[in-house]
């Protein structure tokens, strides 16, 4: 009996022993860190006369390396993540200014490197008072005062939130949310404060809701939210702070968002928020465009 107690012992040691050795072998490939990093920026409305764009204040950028998988664009301490090396972003300061912009560039096990842009726009753009007032409550006699004002989804009403195709004039045309009808999923519960220094935190009471993969691509593994199609509802992520500008290419008022900064819904993208309609007291409808390019996602804010 002892030697076959033994013998099993002895047989169980090589299986764990060979397996063992077996996990030890994985390999994760050469790390190379990105190289060969160029970076492009189209001005918008730039030509041979306007060189400094058409006062919009909006530069598309591209990056490409090699071996990279990832992208980030960091300007003014705020990063943006973009894994086709695509982004755009509103320079709202007055008259032609300077600005310079890093493109980090990411390979396989974390690796690597960067290299700086400097571009020279043109922003002629003041928004309207009725806007700012109406956003972060910008008093007229006290234009230096440091005001603030907080809004979240207009939950109560239809069509707070929805989809449709990209550039479309309808709001929520392929499918708009009924009153209530996304509660408890993280992103009624999230509060969005504007302040007239630029700054923007969004308080999300520990989760949120957003598309997948676009919300795991930029924010990280989903760690207990429920997956629900292409839904992630009650993704983990804390409060957090970024800064927001005003611009209107082509004259639309937009909202534009650093760095992971989003409202309602995270859809990646370049986080720039087309103001649609702010004509109903206390109300805006808003809509931007998805990672993927594939939907016009719409959202109605209002005060607190």
């Amino acid at each position: 009996m002892k030697n076959i107690n033994y013998l099993k012992a002895l047989l169980f040691a090589t299986v764990f022993a060979f397996f063992g050795c077996q996990e030890n072998d994985y390999s994760f490939g050469d790390i190379i860190s990105p190289s060969n990093i160029v970076i492009t920026a189209e001005i918008v409305g730039a030509d041979d006369i306007n060189i400094n764009g058409d006062g919009s204040g909006v530069v598309n950028f591209s990056a490409t390396a090699s071996n990279a998988v990832s992208y980030k664009y960091v300007f003014d301490g705020a990063e943006t993540v973009s894994l086709s090396g695509n982004t755009s972003i509103s320079f709202s300061s007055l008259g032609i200014n300077t600005y310079t912009v890093t493109v980090v560039a990411s390979g396989t096990g974390g690796v690597s490197s960067s290299k700086s842009i400097q571009v020279e726009v043109l922003s002629t753009y003041a928004p309207p008072v009725e806007l700012i007032t109406k956003l972060y409550g910008y008093n007229p006699a006290d234009p230096s005062a440091v005001t603030s004002k907080t809004w979240r989804i207009q939950s109560s009403k239809a069509k707070h939130f929805g989809l449709g195709p990209v550039g479309g004039s309808q709001i929520c045309e392929w499918y708009g949310a009924g009153p209530d009808e996304k509660v408890d999923l993280g992103m009624y519960d999230d509060r969005l404060t504007f302040s007239s220094d630029g700054s923007f935190t969004h308080v999300t009471n520990g989760t949120i809701f957003g598309r997948d993969p676009h919300i795991v691509n930029d924010l990280g593994p989903n760690i207990s939210g429920y997956v629900n199609g292409a839904d992630i509802e009650n993704y983990e992520y804390a409060n957090y702070a970024e800064n927001f500008t005003l611009t209107a290419p082509g004259g639309i008022e937009t909202l534009s968002l650093t760095g992971v900064g989003f409202i309602g819904y995270y859809t990646g993208g370049n986080h720039q928020y087309e103001i649609y309609d702010r004509g109903v007291p206390n109300e805006m409808v808003l809509r931007t465009t998805d990672a993927a390019s594939a939907f016009d996602w719409w959202f109605i804010i209002v005060l607190e």
